[in-house]
């Protein structure tokens, strides 16, 4: 009697370490489970994102859990930590701003769990590689781009992205370096926090304080819609505006389809998001590390629709 006493409690105390040795791999599955958070759904960008990611991981056999920040960063820091006491192989993350994330961001890597970031990045050095666009260098194809159709001379009203977010710092400073050494001039230049409801307002109060302006950019296409809504709502002839946005969503498709918008920056989402989950999974695997820990994909403007 005491010696099957022993047995069983013996295999009451080897269970948990079987269940959860190898993190949330399933037993006997050997399947990797990666933990994906972006700032929010309500960017269509990163729907797009989602989707590509998720159909890279069902080729490599990898699952996903997805969660949505909302653009809050204490839920995306909340999340990764969720992640980490899930025991997750890898975390994927897009964080709100350059700063925001670098402490859950250390814990997960400390805690011996490989970070990717993609799209924006983090001020950190532990993560195993940042992929995304060259967003400096899809600033000056914007700005190249109206240069071109204002003929070298005119004005701009710029529309920044969410302050201290990596996308918003480099795509400015790309746009800016062009503008500036030409002859077109920046009326002004304000956040509108990467949304189309924001890109609306602010857009409503520069027409006011610039009403000769020539083109808009915003740096994202969410913002640059609102703004053009708002140009429409103001009597504006939008044949008569040059207009650019950055993501290359469905609904910036719509509008150059429709004659309301110029031109869109293609960033290549799927691209940016494949490449991150090849790169866990390779290090999950066979800790092998990719060749540069940083991976830009060249963005490029486009004018219609695919």
């Amino acid at each position: 009697m005491k010696r099957t006493f022993l047995i069983i409690l013996t295999v009451l105390f080897l269970l948990p370490v079987v269940l959860f040795a190898g993190g949330t791999k399933e037993a006997g599955s050997g399947q990797i489970v990666i933990g994906m958070t972006v700032p929010g759904l309500q960017f269509p960008f990163f729907v797009t994102m989602k989707n590509d990611a998720d159909a890279v991981a069902a080729k490599l056999g990898v699952k996903i859990i997805f969660v949505d920040a909302q653009n809050d960063s204490a839920k995306q820091a909340a999340a990764v930590e969720g992640f980490i006491a899930q025991k997750v192989n890898g975390i994927l993350i897009s964080p709100m701003t350059v700063d925001s994330l670098v402490p859950a961001i250390e814990a997960a890597v400390k805690a011996g769990i490989p970070v990717a970031t993609v799209d924006r990045k983090a001020n950190t050095d532990k993560v195993l590689v940042h992929v995304g666009a060259d967003n400096v260098e899809g600033g000056r194809a914007a700005a190249r781009f109206i240069i071109e159709k204002l003929g070298g001379k005119g004005s701009v009203i710029e529309l920044e992205g969410t302050t201290g977010s990596s996308p918003a710092i480099d795509r400015k400073k790309g746009f800016d370096e062009v503008i500036n050494a030409s002859q077109v001039k920046i009326l002004v230049s304000q956040t509108a926090e990467f949304s189309r409801a924001k890109g609306h307002d602010v857009m409503e109060n520069l027409m006011q304080s610039n009403p000769n302006f020539d083109a808009v950019f915003g740096a994202n296409d969410e913002m640059i819609i609102g703004a053009i809504e708002a140009m429409s709502s103001a009597g504006i002839d939008l044949k008569k505006k040059i207009t650019a946005g950055f993501d290359a969503t469905p609904d910036a498709f719509a509008y150059m389809k429709e004659g309301k918008l110029g031109a869109t920056i293609d960033q290549f989402p799927g691209q940016q998001a494949g490449q991150a989950i090849n790169a866990l999974v390779d290090f999950i695997k066979d800790k092998k590390k990719p060749a540069n820990s940083v991976i830009y994909i060249s963005p490029k403007a486009v004018t219609s629709a695919p």
